[in-house]
């Protein structure tokens, strides 16, 4: 199973994965109340068929689905490609919002929500997805390199200094954005939450770690002395590298 991502399309494409036919039914109406397109499906196997014949922008995961979790889908989609996936849960516990994002989840809404925030959020992923961030398009949207690696914001696209690229999510691609445009300063999470979240009302700020962690598997050397990712006691985190902007 292969989860495509297309950029830009005139409507984008969500895949709705909840078993609640009542709350698919209302979220697709939602959705298409917005100018965007929706299709419902309620289990992890019904979209792994759809997703083999038809491209996605966004996938909203319900965590609590028979047989196969949401949980295990998100584990599954974001080992196979990068689409943005939003979770969908009555969960309330921050540990489960943290376990979400740390399987690969690029947000988190619990239920009941608010129907305005939702789409606010799902339109921030889009936008995040096919453009880049608020801070990016505030910055030269040129290419970036620090220590051999090489970020290009227009096409989303991270190459580690061997040549080969590095797979991202949204979330993660957006934060290490937010890092190369303020490198060598302290950063606080309610920051880099603000940064990386366009705006909207984002996860806790523990969620915040969850990213940074994430981020770190992929890009630090050594996971247990981490040379740019640097943690702040009681401030936030630093990106510690020189940045350069490419020609």
């Amino acid at each position: 199973m292969v989860a495509r991502m297309r950029t830009v399309e005139p409507s984008h494409h969500i895949l709705v994965v909840e078993d609640d036919d009542e709350i698919a039914t209302m979220l697709v109406e939602l959705i298409k109340d917005h100018g965007l397109r929706a299709l419902p499906v309620r289990s992890g196997a019904e979209m792994d068929k759809i997703l083999q014949r038809h491209p996605f922008d966004l996938v909203i995961l319900d965590a609590m689905l028979p047989g196969e979790d949401g949980f295990s889908i998100c584990r599954r989609l974001r080992s196979a490609g990068t689409i943005p996936i939003l979770m969908l849960t009555a969960l309330t516990e921050d540990i489960d919002r943290i376990i979400g994002l740390e399987l690969g989840a690029d947000d988190y809404v619990t239920k009941p929500f608010n129907p305005r925030e939702l789409v606010a959020r799902i339109k921030a992923l889009l936008r995040r997805a096919s453009y880049g961030t608020e801070t990016s398009e505030r910055k030269p949207l040129t290419k970036m390199t620090f220590a051999g690696w090489v970020l290009d914001p227009r096409s989303r696209r991270i190459v580690d200094p061997e040549g080969a690229e590095v797979l991202m999510t949204t979330s993660e691609f957006d934060l290490l954005l937010a890092f190369c445009h303020n490198p060598n300063q302290i950063l606080t999470r309610e920051q880099l939450l603000s940064m990386t979240h366009a705006g909207t009302a984002g996860p806790v700020e523990r969620s915040v770690d969850a990213q940074i962690s994430r981020l770190r598997q992929k890009i630090e050397p050594n996971l247990k002395e981490p040379i740019f990712i640097k943690t702040v006691r009681l401030g936030g985190y630093l990106f510690a590298a020189n940045v350069e902007y490419l020609p």
